[in-house]
């Protein structure tokens, strides 16, 4: 299992329960790995070696998974989504205006901006103090190269409307980036499931850990098949 992390932070944000769902799990730092979620995709590839993958991503962790089953179908048994999509619609003014603030203004100010409010509103303080000091932790060059991958990233549209292996597609209901009004249909037809986490915003993982790492046990499972 490959679980590829959320902007602003890196493979800590995955708890050891969620690295505990997998038997052999690999959480890796995407921001060090190359300037394109396409190089982070290659790198990933590579560490994992030939082993078959079940690759869960959140937010741009998500747009990694796809360009990792894209880059290696035969490889990947699988794909989680969470708060995350396949289109995209390039805004290189907000691109630029975000690695402004990140490079000018520091990563406080840009947590503020554009993060902390992707939080829902049951989101319990404790858990958005610790997240936040994991995205102040960063260097700062390191998650500006992140959000200029994220919006500089590939349209995979077609790839996943061509995609048969499962698909689990998981939305916080209270997500606005995106919402579930886009997610949802990425969730169905055949081989497809979609979740819908109440109470929740972006960071399912963080938010709802336990029902997340449920979810991720199922598709497990299923992929397994019966021993």
């Amino acid at each position: 299992m490959v679980l590829l992390h959320a902007l602003p932070f890196d493979g800590r944000m995955w708890s050891e329960a969620d690295r505990a769902v997998g038997e052999k799990v690999i959480a890796p730092d995407l921001f060090g790995l190359g300037d394109s979620i396409v190089e982070w995709a290659s790198a990933v590839v590579a560490m994992a070696g030939t082993e078959e993958l079940m690759v869960v991503g959140c937010s741009v962790g998500g747009s990694c998974a796809l360009e990792i089953a894209r880059l290696a179908p035969e490889q990947v048994s699988g794909i989680v989504l969470v708060g995350a999509k396949a289109g995209v619609r390039p805004d290189p003014t907000l691109r630029d205006e975000s690695v402004r603030v990140v490079e000018t203004r520091g990563l406080a100010a840009a947590w503020s901006a554009y993060w902390e409010p992707l939080f829902g509103s049951a989101a319990h303080p404790g858990v958005v103090a610790a997240a936040r000091d994991l995205a102040l932790s960063h260097d700062v060059t390191r998650v500006a190269n992140g959000l200029r991958a994220f919006h500089d990233r590939r349209d995979h549209t077609e790839f996943v409307a061509g995609w048969t292996k499962p698909l689990v597609v998981v939305s916080g209901a209270q997500d606005r980036t995106p919402p579930v009004s886009v997610t949802r249909s990425l969730g169905e037809g055949p081989q497809r499931q979609f979740h819908v986490v109440d109470d929740c915003g972006h960071y399912v993982n963080l938010e709802r850990p336990h029902r997340l790492r449920t979810i991720l046990a199922d598709t497990i499972a299923a992929i397994s098949g019966p021993a």
